[in-house]
């Protein structure tokens, strides 16, 4: 678009923004201003239009208003030939699904409540019902009009309840209407967009098996206007612990959904998050399903309250309560659920140690650099709070003195040894030998250049490690500014111009990991992948994966190509920033990109697009939504979804 289009607000704004970027950057390294400064935007944070500001200068993915709404016109909006699209591939449908529309109701403000019942009514899928409870609101008002509703459309079902049961209890009552075949969830002053079930019933039509189908959102205030996008991930079931991303748009198989009772009751504000957390219990993971499409808008900033914002912490506390029953009833015992710092409407899970702890063996391959290889060593052996453990330094071809002497103190303590791997540098050959050395249960892949921040972050990763559902768990990496060096690894981005991506670091070049698009950045997440310079394994995992590819990944993407090869053995891949540490990325081998090895390195990446093509393409966990070009979730125009209605 021109930028003589753009309105001149926002055309100040991203100016201003750049500078306040910079500014911050600056303020940051100067404690003394930093403390003062932090303190004055706190107390400013509590009005809005500072609030914004702040936010949008903290972080990199912030969408403004204007940015937003371009892309609802570019991406996100009808046009007449989709709706008629919709309506011949509907008619042509032969057994359609029927989908009960759950809404509970309490003394909701009219205008609100229309509007959501006419969204409903509004459904190019035209196979549904709608069944509301309303838990005896005050006064006649809002049962007047549901009965008024209910007589323009015989699909409309409605129930007044005696008695105000809050809204588990409500929510079963509308369930008790039901009878399609699958059950949507909604709230009574939302919206859905018109083609929110016809999504819904080409997923089930594509997968008659599926239990559970959720979508992405976006919150509407009172004028109308969208905002706050949310586009979420694939089947997220470790990123499900930290928040309810299932949410909205839920559906649900009718009969899973009376099988285990309906919405809890004691579970109010986090009703939907506990049924979510139950079903997933009982569901193979195949038959959970992620539609990423915006098919639900919540509606937020309006005068009236919603149950999650003015009971707040009761909502919070029926979170945390969910989850801590879900490992319990899962078999995880003593893990820790907690609100996370600074962000309660998160949780954060710390998962138990087994007893005994099983030794793990740490594989650090050098060449050379004594400085760095101290560092990291003595950060494992004096810094680290898990034993037991061993050192494996793989020396290959070391040379500096420094070095030499270096190595001979280290091996005076009995938990290292030292084993040469002589020839040219092979990471995938020299880890695979080291592998045989070693003793432990489980492996610990780690760069010399990586150096300990705290003390349990090895004790976080085997936590998640020695879990029989997971294959390989990586950490969080700054570099030494603290900027965001690893977050996880996102398929199918940044690559070499011109050229097919194979894979880069989720917001590798962040100013911090406390900003970050939904806190991904503070949540343990499946991913597709995790960088090995700091990555933990167990043994037998990376036997039956067939370790390191060191015939055709001798330097690049071995970690990348291992986990993908992980997960098609049926594994999950865990990003935990319970382990957080420094790393110095190539400080001690160099760039791919110099012209000594660019030759190298475009081999490799020719053999991962030819092994693993269609897979780099479709990261479940970094949807369409997302500009590929960027790690940061930026949105891309156009996305690239083939719309259910434009498939063959």
């Amino acid at each position: 678009m021109h930028q003589k289009n753009v309105p001149l607000k926002e055309r100040l704004w991203q100016h201003i923004r750049p500078v306040a970027v910079s500014l911050l950057a600056s303020i940051r390294k100067r404690p003394w201003l930093h403390r003062p400064m932090h303190a004055l935007a706190v107390r400013a944070s509590r009005y809005r239009m500072a609030a914004v500001f702040i936010q949008a200068v903290l972080e990199e993915h912030y969408l403004t208003a204007y940015e937003y709404d371009r892309w609802i016109q570019d991406n996100d909006t009808l046009s007449e030939a989709d709706r008629r699209e919709i309506a011949e591939r509907v008619a042509a449908i032969a057994a359609p699904p029927q989908i009960s529309v759950i809404m509970p109701v309490y003394a909701t403000t009219p205008e609100f409540l229309i509007a959501a019942i006419a969204s409903v009514r509004a459904q190019l899928y035209p196979h549904w019902q709608l069944c509301i409870a309303d838990d005896a609101s005050p006064g006649e008002e809002t049962w007047a009009i549901l009965q008024d509703q209910a007589a323009q459309d015989p699909r409309i079902r409605i129930l007044r309840r005696r008695t105000n049961g809050h809204i588990s209890a409500a929510t079963n009552s509308a369930l008790s209407l039901a009878t399609g075949d699958f059950v949507a969830f909604m709230d009574h002053d939302d919206i859905l967009p018109p083609h929110a079930l016809y999504e819904v019933a080409a997923e089930i039509l594509a997968d008659p098996t599926v239990e559970l189908i959720y979508s992405d959102e976006d919150k509407i205030d009172e004028t109308g206007r969208r905002f706050d996008p949310h586009f979420k991930t694939g089947w997220n079931p470790e990123l499900l612990l930290g928040q309810n991303m299932v949410k909205h748009l839920c559906v649900a198989r009718r009969e899973r959904v009376l099988h285990l009772g309906g919405a809890r009751l004691g579970f109010e504000g986090s009703q939907d998050y506990d049924l979510a957390l139950r079903i997933a219990e009982g569901v193979p993971a195949d038959r959970i399903r992620h539609i990423p499409a915006i098919l639900y808008h919540w509606r937020q900033r309006t005068a009236a309250k919603s149950f999650s914002e003015s009971a707040l912490d009761q909502c919070l506390e029926a979170a945390r309560k969910a989850v801590t029953e879900h490992l319990e009833r899962t078999g995880v015992k003593g893990a820790s659920v907690a609100p996370l710092t600074n962000a309660p409407a998160y949780l954060s899970v710390k998962r138990p140690l087994p007893s005994p702890a099983p030794l793990v063996s740490v594989l650090i391959p050098t060449r050379d650099r004594a400085e760095l290889l101290k560092q990291c060593v003595q950060g494992v052996l004096k810094q680290t709070r898990y034993r037991p453990l061993e050192v494996i330094i793989i020396d290959n071809d070391s040379v500096e003195p420094e070095t030499h002497a270096l190595l001979k103190r280290l091996a005076r303590d009995k938990r290292v040894r030292v084993i040469p791997a002589p020839g040219p540098f092979n990471y995938s050959a020299i880890n695979n030998m080291a592998v045989g050395h070693a003793r432990g249960e489980t492996l610990l892949f780690l760069n010399n250049d990586v150096a300990v921040i705290e003390p349990n972050w090895l004790g976080e990763m085997i936590a998640q490690a020695v879990r029989p559902e997971v294959g390989a768990v990586g950490a969080g990496l700054l570099y030494s500014d603290g900027r965001v060096q690893h977050g996880g690894v996102v398929l199918g981005v940044g690559g070499l111009e011109g050229e097919d991506a194979v894979a880069g670091h989720l917001y590798a070049g962040a100013r911090s990991i406390s900003k970050s698009y939904f806190n991904h950045l503070r949540l343990a997440r499946n991913v597709s992948a995790v960088t090995a310079a700091c990555m933990a394994v167990r043994k037998d995992v990376f036997l039956k994966a067939g370790g390191f590819d060191e015939t055709n990944l001798a330097v690049a993407f071995n970690d990348v190509d291992l986990c993908l090869r992980i997960g098609a053995l049926g594994y999950q891949l865990i990003w935990t920033p319970r382990a957080t540490l420094y790393h110095l990325e190539s400080a001690s081998r160099g760039s791919d990109l110099e012209p000594e090895v660019i030759g190298r390195f475009r081999n490799e990446i020719a053999y991962m697009r030819r092994r693993w093509g269609p897979v780099l393409d479709n990261d479940p966990f970094y949807g369409p939504n997302f500009d590929k070009r960027h790690v940061d979730y930026r949105l891309a125009t156009p996305v690239q979804r083939l719309r259910p209605w434009k498939r063959p």
